[in-house]
C-alpha cells in the first residue's frame, strides 16, 4: 500500500501553486455564480415594478433582501475553499506538496486571492522531507523481495524404480494424463549488492491426474492399489490428486541490469535468461477417482469415488525450470513414492508462467 501511494503520489504531481491555482479559479466562479443569482432576482423584480405588481418601497425591499442572501452564500461558499487554501499552506509548511519555485531561505512567502492575502513560511522540515522522499525512491529501486503469482499447465505420470525409459511402458496415457499448479512466490537478491542469485520461496496448489490405459482403473485391496480392466466402455477413468507445496528454489536471473540518470545502478529480473534449481515439501489434500460409463440402459452415469486409495499424505521432492522473461519450461519429480510401499513416483513437466 505504501509503494501504491507513493506511485500515486508521483504520477499525479500536485505542486502548491497549481493547486492555489485551482482554489482561486473557483473562488471566482462563485463570486460569478452569485452575482448572476442576484441580477436575475433584481430583473424579475423590475419586471414586477413595471407592472405595478410591487410598490418602488416594496422592491427597494426585496432587491435588499436578495443582495444579503447572496451575500451570505459567498461568504459561506467561498469560506469553505479558503479552508482547503489554508490547509494546502499548511500542507507546503510540512513539506507534503513541492513547489515550482522552491525557496529555502526561511524568507517569508506571501500571495493573495481575491481581497484576501496569505502568508507561509518554509524552514528546514521541507529539506527532510525531501530527503525521505528521495530516500524511498532509492529504496523502492533497490528492492531486494518482489513477488509473483504462478501459473503452470503440463503433463502428469509416473516413474517406476526411477527410471525415466519406465514411461515408455506406463499404464498411465502421457498426452492425456495433465496437471496444474496456481501459486504465490517470492524473490529475494541473495545480497544487498546488485547480483544474479536469487532465492525464491513460496505456496503452491496442484492437480495430478492420471489417466489409465486400456480401459483400467484403480481398486483399492487393502493396503494395495491396483489398476483393473473395468467391464464396460469408460468414457473417462481419471485420479486425481490434489497437493499444497512449499517450493523452494535458487534462480540465476541473467535480466540485464538498469543504470539511471543520477549513475544508481539497480538489478532487474524477470525480463531476461533465468534458471531454477531446487525442491518442494508438502501434503495431499485429497484424492478422487472419475468414471464415466453407459449402463445396459444406455444412461450416461457419472461416478466419483473419493478415499485415500493408499497414498502417501506427505510428499517432497526436486524441481527445476529455465526459461526467458515469465515463460519457461518446467519440470518437478516427487521423491517419495506415490501410492505406499510401491517404487511408483509422480513426475510432472510443461510450461511455467512467473508473472511480476
Amino acid at each position: 500500500m505504501v509503494l501504491f501511494t507513493t506511485t500515486i503520489a508521483f504520477t499525479q504531481e500536485k505542486t502548491f501553486e497549481g493547486e492555489v491555482t485551482k482554489i482561486s479559479k473557483r473562488i471566482d466562479q462563485i463570486t460569478q455564480q452569485e452575482k448572476d443569482s442576484l441580477k436575475i432576482k433584481i430583473k424579475e423584480i423590475n419586471i414586477k415594478l413595471n407592472e405595478n405588481e410591487l410598490s418602488e418601497n416594496g422592491s427597494n425591499k426585496l432587491k435588499k433582501q436578495a443582495a444579503a442572501y447572496h451575500a451570505l452564500k459567498i461568504e459561506k461558499r467561498v469560506g469553505v475553499q479558503e479552508k482547503l487554501l489554508q490547509e494546502l499552506v499548511q500542507q507546503k509548511t510540512d513539506g507534503k506538496i513541492a513547489s515550482v519555485n522552491e525557496d529555502f531561505n526561511n524568507e517569508a512567502n506571501v500571495f493573495s486571492i481575491g481581497k484576501r492575502t496569505f502568508k507561509f513560511t518554509v524552514n528546514e522540515a521541507e529539506d527532510v522531507n525531501r530527503d525521505k522522499v528521495e530516500e524511498r525512491i532509492q529504496r523502492r529501486r533497490n528492492r531486494m523481495t518482489t513477488s509473483q503469482f504462478v501459473f503452470a499447465l503440463g503433463v502428469n505420470n509416473v516413474l517406476v524404480d526411477n527410471e525415466f525409459s519406465s514411461l515408455n511402458d506406463s499404464n498411465y496415457k502421457f498426452w492425456q494424463s495433465h496437471f496444474y499448479e496456481v501459486g504465490f512466490s517470492f524473490k529475494t537478491r541473495m545480497s544487498e549488492d546488485v547480483s544474479k542469485l536469487y532465492v525464491k520461496y513460496g505456496v503452491s496448489f496442484l492437480w495430478n491426474n492420471l489417466r489409465p490405459k486400456e480401459n483400467q482403473f484403480h481398486v483399492v485391496n487393502g493396503n494395495q492399489t491396483d489398476l483393473q480392466t473395468y467391464p464396460t466402455d469408460l468414457g473417462e477413468n481419471r485420479l486425481r490428486h490434489v497437493q499444497m507445496t512449499f517450493p523452494l528454489h535458487f534462480e540465476l536471473d541473467f535480466t540485464p541490469d538498469r543504470t539511471y540518470d543520477d549513475g544508481f545502478t539497480r538489478d532487474r529480473s524477470g525480463e531476461g535468461f533465468r534458471i531454477g534449481l531446487g525442491g518442494f515439501f508438502g501434503f495431499k489434500l485429497g484424492s478422487r477417482q472419475y468414471l464415466e460409463y453407459k449402463d445396459t440402459n444406455g444412461l450416461e452415469i457419472e461416478e466419483v469415488q473419493y478415499g485415500d486409495f493408499n497414498m502417501n499424505v506427505i510428499n517432497y521432492g526436486l524441481s527445476a525450470y529455465v526459461g526467458y522473461g515469465a515463460v519457461s519450461l518446467y519440470t518437478k519429480y516427487d521423491l517419495n513414492p506415490l501410492f505406499k510401499d510401491t517404487e511408483t513416483r509422480n513426475i510432472s513437466m510443461g510450461i511455467r508462467f512467473d508473472f511480476d
